[in-house]
């Protein structure tokens, strides 16, 4: 059966509308692209940072965390792991942080973004220093890698942090 070359043109223009249109439907994000334009909801990021200060760093060590989140305009999940050295600064080790002293794992509930800061709220469980179940926590982010900025606040305490590697973006 011979179909012919006008209802074939008719029906490869018609698949090639669809698929475009199917196309655009699609959030940048899902396809590896930015995360402004249709899915500009998104929140996410990941890596390691330094605590630089607050209430909840002990003057006498350094923190590192490793944290990852992301939101994607409805629901979310944080997770952060606080290490200090156990060795003493100035000896053998010191610089290793393999001492866990604080682990948050939660659920973000809202998240609001404006220029190149996002502010993330919700309820996690924490163990370690301020540890409890149920416990309200805020994360304020600036976008960028090396150099963004972390705060969060849980517990009653503060860690501001400066990301070392990883990426904030939204």
């Amino acid at each position: 059966m011979k179909i012919p070359r006008r209802r074939l043109l008719f029906a490869t223009l018609a698949l090639a509308i669809l698929a475009l249109l199917t196309l655009a439907a699609v959030p940048l994000t899902a396809l590896g692209g930015a995360v402004n334009g249709p899915d500009k909801n998104v929140i996410r990021g990941g890596g390691t940072s330094l605590v630089s200060g607050g209430t909840g760093s002990p003057a006498f060590a350094p923190i590192e965390t490793k944290f990852a989140f992301n939101w994607t305009g409805h629901t979310g999940r944080f997770e952060c792991l606080a290490l200090t050295p156990s060795a003493a600064a100035g000896t053998p080790g010191s610089g290793n942080f393999d001492n866990n002293i604080m682990y948050v794992t939660g659920t973000i509930t809202s998240a609001d973004a404006k220029g190149q800061t996002a502010v993330l709220k919700g309820t996690a469980t924490v163990t370690g220093a301020g540890a409890g179940s149920n416990r309200s926590f805020t994360l304020t982010v600036t976008s960028g890698g090396p150099g963004a900025t972390v705060v969060l606040e849980i517990s009653g305490m503060t860690f501001n942090e400066i990301v070392l590697d990883g990426q904030v973006e939204f």
